[in-house]
């Protein structure tokens, strides 16, 4: 089908046949103006074996006296050039609340971290992902307040819901309010749909002025030269009464039209779809493989890879990991433990019993972390996510003498995640060994500060340069490990991955390729592992990737929290 002739037909799907021509009338012209081939051919070939990304707020690491974005390049530049080829970067915009995430203006860069030539800048060395924070916007944005003073074309700007309409069906991510109150001129009350808080405006996109007003911002990143662009909270974008508001046909629909939007305006830009829930909803996202997302969070990994190493049995992560199937290898998973937000445990329903959570939620508790909750059709609250950095999360106080293994256990569920099929996203604060920031919590009163500390550049590099650090006993094997990984073709995102079920000890794949196969074993327990395989017993002598060793092959023995890449190419 010819593109063009496809973006009419996802707009009728939307809006029906006469607000369907209307919206082609005004999108058309905004393709026809915008720059042709805006991203580089680089970033057509965007999937390989050497793609990492970095997670960080732009303000993550701070210099006195340096626009924070500078600072951002320059420790970049130096510590992360040769081991990540992307970063992420958290909401850079104006922003009234949620660390960014209540934008008030989607066309500017927040002046207290820098400008978009800063931005730009970054470009030199990696490639960028933006947040397309496309649900709700700002309640103090300027277009929120031409909605309140009813200036023409923001009339539709949010969604108004009388308070006594039953809405018990939605789903909900917080323990909140759904509906807002606010004063329209000239003294009108409207409640408004905020389904995240009371300053984040959900945007309806049945008014054709919003879908418009998106699509601009949509490709205003693309000329600001965005290679990855992150569907925030995408999963609540439509709302009809009566349902669930959640993953709706029409949200689906409309993630098709902005990746039918790109294939035209800027091919080479990857759709990373944002959906904190269980698994099977998770990769709906991915589509039939080729018209919605090509890039999916596997938001299962982070919670199930911490309950392996706290049971100390990697079954369950055996069981699920022989499951994945990213559809085409135009599509892929991006593998996380940790990000801005906390460990979402909605991913594990129907994996993982609920005795299992309660017992993933005390142990985050008794680590100095907290637990966020949300809202439940019947009125009750559940956890949704736990928030801890996940250094910490990997702590077991429990031991005797003290937990000798902290630094290990930790890096062994990262070198897990590196293992797996896909791309790997890393957290500012996991690669540099963060622990939980309680003093950031107490002066936010928000759980989710305890894994967004800012720190200063001067105090990351005297601790990297202290061997008795945990910052320093993690960076290092850390970034290793990811420099080892960008070089073997076996661990390309769409290269051959079988799990195996060796032992309960030891999360165990093979990932190959027509050039090299890699022998990946994690052994999640502080105990020796010895495993007979007649697999790699045939296979004669093998060198680990990691520790650049010879390892025998029968029996192999792993050390406690040993990870091994094997191969013998």
């Amino acid at each position: 089908m010819d593109q063009r002739n496809e973006v009419r037909d996802l707009l009728v799907q939307i809006y029906g046949d006469r607000d369907g021509r209307l919206a082609a009338e005004r999108i058309f012209p905004l393709l026809d103006a915008f720059p042709k081939n805006p991203v580089s051919d680089k970033a057509r070939a965007f999937f390989s074996e050497s793609d990492v990304i970095v997670i960080t707020y732009g303000d993550s690491i701070r210099q006195s006296g340096e626009m924070p974005l500078a600072t951002l390049k320059r420790f970049a530049d130096t510590y992360f050039k040769d081991v990540f080829s992307a970063i992420h970067i958290l909401p850079f915009y104006p922003y009234s609340s949620d660390d960014g995430f209540s934008v008030t203006d989607f066309y500017r860069v927040d002046p207290e971290i820098g400008t978009w030539r800063g931005v730009s800048e970054l470009k030199e060395n990696f490639r960028l992902m933006f947040d397309y924070v496309l649900n709700h916007i700002s309640a103090q944005s300027d277009w929120f307040r031409h909605y309140l003073a009813g200036t023409p074309g923001y009339s539709r700007l949010a969604i108004e819901v009388d308070p006594a309409t039953d809405l018990s069906m939605v789903v909900r991510p917080r323990a909140l309010p759904l509906l807002t109150e606010f004063r329209k001129a000239p003294g009108q009350t409207v409640h408004v749909w905020t389904t995240f808080s009371a300053d984040q405006i959900d945007l309806n996109y049945k008014s054709l002025d919003v879908l418009e007003r998106m699509v601009r911002v949509l490709l205003f990143y693309l000329g600001q030269g965005a290679s990855m662009l992150r569907l925030d909270a995408v999963a609540y974008l439509w709302k009809e009464l009566g349902t669930t508001c959640i993953h709706l046909e029409k949200t689906h629909t409309v993630v098709k039209l902005f990746r039918a939007i790109l294939d035209i305006a800027a091919p080479g830009v990857i759709l990373v779809s944002e959906t904190n829930v269980p698994h099977h909803e998770n990769i709906s996202y991915f589509g039939n493989g080729r018209d919605e997302a090509q890039m999916v969070y596997n938001f299962t990994l982070p919670p199930l890879l911490l309950h392996t190493f706290l049971t100390r049995n990697a079954s369950e992560l055996t069981r699920w990991a022989a499951g994945l199937d990213p559809l085409t290898n135009t599509t892929i998973f991006l593998n996380f433990t940790a990000s801005h937000d906390g460990i979402g445990v909605r991913p594990l329903e129907g994996i993982l019993p609920d005795d299992a959570l309660d017992r993933l939620a005390a142990h985050v508790v008794e680590n100095g972390g907290l637990i966020s909750h949300k809202r439940n059709p019947d009125g009750s609250e559940s956890p949704y996510e736990l928030n801890i950095t996940y250094v910490d999360a990997l702590l077991d106080d429990a031991m005797p003498a003290g937990d000798a293994f902290h630094a290990e256990r930790f890096l062994a569920s990262q070198t897990a995640q590196l293992s797996m099929p896909g791309m790997p996203g890393i957290y500012i604060h996991s690669i540099l060994g963060s622990r939980n920031w309680s003093a950031g919590v107490a002066s936010t009163g928000r759980a989710r500060t305890i894994n967004r500390e800012k720190l200063m550049v001067s105090d990351i590099i005297a601790d990297l340069e202290d061997p008795a650090s945990l910052r320093h006993q993690i960076f290092y094997p850390y970034t290793h490990r990811i420099r080892v990984r960008r070089r073997q073709p076996a661990f390309h995102p769409s290269a051959h991955c079988r799990v195996l079920a060796l032992d309960p000890r030891v999360f165990a794949l093979v990932r190959s390729c027509p050039d090299q196969t890699i022998y990946a074993l994690t052994n999640v327990t502080p105990e020796n592992v010895d495993l007979a395989w007649p697999e790699l017993a045939t296979s004669g002598r093998m060198g680990d990737l990691i520790s650049g060793r010879e390892q025998g092959t029968a029996p192999i023995r792993l050390n406690p929290y040993q990870s091994v890449w094997l191969t013998s190419g």
